[in-house]
């Protein structure tokens, strides 16, 4: 497509469900600019699963062959008793209760810039920034952004994460499509192994559970409890929550107060209610959301950046095969992927409630028995 007559797509969103919609936009000829709120691409987080639909979204980048040698390796799960012994054991590696030998768990530090290095179109990156109107327009979609400017755009892709400022600009408030599960989560990676290599280990009390997991010689730690109500708290304000996880699990067993610790010495955590967003339509007129902004399955499930990968090409899809008709191929995109992301949300309910935070003993000791089903 001649680039001067190219259609314009502005991607709110810099990590991997805008990354991958950038890639695949200006793989169907799309000029297309990213706006991101940060200073540059997004790469904290946890590592991410990569599989089914995701996984054939790598191979279908070429980006397969060069993040296999990164991949991540866990043999086994073991739960804790607050004394450090093993009351079960879960072997993963190449048995029967691993993830298919395709599979690939990758760091987000390593996925980001693959991503950003596998994107050959015009991109204009226009970071520090964010979208802070939008309207219908003549010709598209007018988005007026922070610093002042006015663009119009035949497509906009909200691809902004759990607290989407598209969705509250085009769809409405958030509270209308956020359904809190009643636990709240922390995650904090720390620069140095804590863990035998390729280990997880989790420590359960009734509604609370403390996971340890080695990522390749760094280690994940990550909190979670149970919450009848919902917390009051600044998003912005890290101390707060730290706070609020310390409280939580002051005076627990295991290593618990030895982590508490490690954890207070870092900078990088992330804190959140698990919430899944669960909306009737993730389109309307030119503009769709892609990834957590769009169906947000929680942490739990493990899948917020295979959802984001199979988000942004099955988005891509529907506008090959609705030949760029923009009206026809939003709703395409929702009807076709649809069934898969409602799958994955009703997985993560069961995984969260019954495997990763039981709120009985008998439940704790009945996981621990049978392990996790991945």
């Amino acid at each position: 497509m001649d680039s001067q007559h190219a259609k314009t797509a502005l991607v709110s969103g810099a990590s991997i469900a805008g990354l991958a919609t950038a890639y695949w936009l200006s793989e169907l000829g799309y000029r297309v600019t990213v706006v991101e709120l940060a200073a540059a691409p997004r790469t904290g987080g946890g590592a991410v699963n990569v599989g089914g639909p995701a996984l054939d979204s790598i191979r279908r980048m070429g980006l397969y062959e060069q993040l296999k040698p990164h991949a991540l390796h866990l043999d086994k799960w073991e739960f804790k008793n607050a004394d450090d012994t093993t009351a079960g054991t879960m072997t993963l590696g190449d048995g029967p209760d691993g993830p298919p030998a395709e599979d690939l768990e990758i760091e987000r530090y390593i996925l980001i810039p693959n991503l950003l290095g596998a994107i050959r179109g015009e991109v204009e990156y226009l970071f520090d920034n964010r979208i802070t109107a939008l309207r219908e327009a003549a010709a598209g979609v007018q988005a007026t952004l922070a610093d002042g400017t006015q663009r119009t755009f035949d497509l906009v892709v909200g691809c902004d994460g759990v607290h989407s400022g598209v969705r509250k600009l085009w769809f409405g408030h958030e509270t209308e499509y956020a359904h809190f599960l009643h636990y709240y989560f922390s995650l904090t990676s720390l620069d140095k192994p804590l863990m035998p290599p390729a280990t997880a280990q989790l420590y359960n009390v009734p509604g609370k559970v403390v996971m340890v997991m080695d990522q390749g010689g760094k280690t994940d730690v990550a909190f979670c409890f149970y919450s009848e109500h919902e917390i009051a708290y600044d998003y912005r304000d890290t101390a707060q929550q730290a706070a609020i996880v310390a409280a939580q699990f002051a005076g627990e067993g295991w290593r618990t107060t030895e982590l508490l610790a490690e954890v207070a010495q870092q900078q990088t955590a992330y804190f959140d209610k698990f919430a899944q967003i669960r909306m009737p339509a993730w389109t309307k007129g030119r503009v769709a959301l892609v990834g957590d902004a769009a169906y947000c399955a929680t942490a739990a499930a493990g899948q917020g950046g295979a959802l984001a990968l199979a988000g942004a090409t099955a988005l891509a899809d529907a506008l090959r095969q609705h030949n760029g008709n923009i009206e026809a191929a939003l709703p395409a995109y929702d009807h076709a992927l649809r069934p898969y992301v409602e799958e994955v949300q009703d997985m993560a309910l069961v995984m969260l409630s019954e495997y990763l935070v039981p709120r009985t003993e008998a439940g704790i000791q009945k996981r621990n028995a049978g392990g996790i089903p991945f």
